[in-house]
């Protein structure tokens, strides 16, 4: 039976194959002699035993095989970790925790998605708390700024981890690395909303860039989107936090200006005129920022918000406005 080195001391898996979960997978063997990892299907989990690396995503990977223990069963490596990262896009989620049926009391889950799980229409914090009774003293929320490409080429990354205090030194412990470095938050809620709210202004950064807007307007846009962001943080969850800290800014300014970022990506097509349709089945990653517009743009109605960005970008995705029109109108409200 495989042994985890002291110094770490847990057992720790990963759900998901896609390029964060790989990239969370690369960062956790820099520690851990072994990592437990559930990957979607037969194939994925054949091709990297035989391979060693994924097949569909950061392919430039290349892992040690020996220190992976890969699984297509959430049980088996729910049963023998104490500690869960949740790495798959937030649509596919409760796919795959419906399939949980071993114990799962005492064990600390960990989410790196940054998505509204569609199921029920919340983020996921929310979601193990109602659905699994998973308290917040059991969870955690992983924040960048931190594109799984550069983790690939090992270019120095930083992680937030927002979790309760006692857990805070032993994630720090578990992820930091030469080229990661950690920081730590309380902000569990805040980080999990900031980490969805950036997908969404990164799909608007890409609009505007589509339709020929340049940089002095992209830095505009994001100015107002970090207070736009400060605005619903504290309507949704109220407490102190400084969002001009990297897991919030940081994050926003990376996914909004990288062109690494899906989300970017998917705004910069349409902004050239794409339906939003075709433009999301030209990708071959999801962009989170598009299913979570829906969600939080309702939230924002309820709470009677005043988030003319969000507004716009929801006009856009899913109500069929013309993005032109619509960015010709936001350039009065922004300043």
């Amino acid at each position: 039976m495989h042994k985890k080195k002291p110094a770490d001391g847990h057992v720790i898996g990963v759900v998901g194959s896609g390029s964060f979960a790989t990239a969370i997978v690369k960062m956790l063997v820099e520690n851990c002699s072994l990592v437990h990892w559930c990957v979607r299907n037969e194939f994925v989990k054949g091709a990297i035993e035989l391979r060693h690396h994924n097949p569909s995503y950061l392919t430039a990977v290349d892992f040690n095989i020996k220190k992976l223990k890969i699984t297509t069963d959430i049980n088996e490596l729910v049963s023998a970790c104490d500690i869960v990262v949740l790495a798959t896009p937030s649509i596919y989620l409760s796919e795959s925790l419906d399939k949980m049926t071993c114990d799962y009391k005492g064990k600390i889950f960990v989410s790196a998605i940054k998505g509204i799980v569609p199921k029920v229409n919340d983020v996921v914090a929310h979601y193990l708390r109602d659905e699994f009774k998973i308290g917040f003293r059991s969870q955690a929320v992983i924040a960048g700024p931190c594109h799984a490409e550069e983790v690939a080429m090992e270019r120095l990354s930083y992680l937030t981890i927002a979790t309760v205090k006692e857990n805070q030194k032993m994630l720090h412990d578990l992820f930091s690395s030469r080229f990661i470095k950690v920081n730590s938050s309380a902000d569990i809620l805040g980080n999990e909303y900031s980490a969805i709210l950036k997908n969404i202004y990164a799909i608007g950064a890409g609009i505007a860039s589509g339709l020929g807007y340049g940089d002095n307007f992209t830095a505009v846009f994001v100015t107002n989107a970090i207070r736009e962001m400060e605005l619903f943080l504290e309507n949704i969850h109220e407490t102190p936090r400084d969002v001009n800290e990297s897991a919030y800014l940081g994050d926003l300014l990376v996914t909004a200006y990288s062109l690494f970022s899906r989300n970017r990506n998917l705004g910069n097509l349409i902004g050239k005129g794409y339906t939003v349709k075709s433009a999301i089945q030209s990708m071959n990653m999801i962009a989170e920022g598009y299913y979570a517009a829906d969600s939080i743009y309702k939230t924002s109605q309820e709470k009677k918000m005043k988030t003319p960005i969000i507004d716009a970008i929801y006009g856009i995705l899913y109500e069929e406005k013309n993005a032109e029109k619509l960015f010709e109108k936001l350039t009065a409200k922004l300043n």
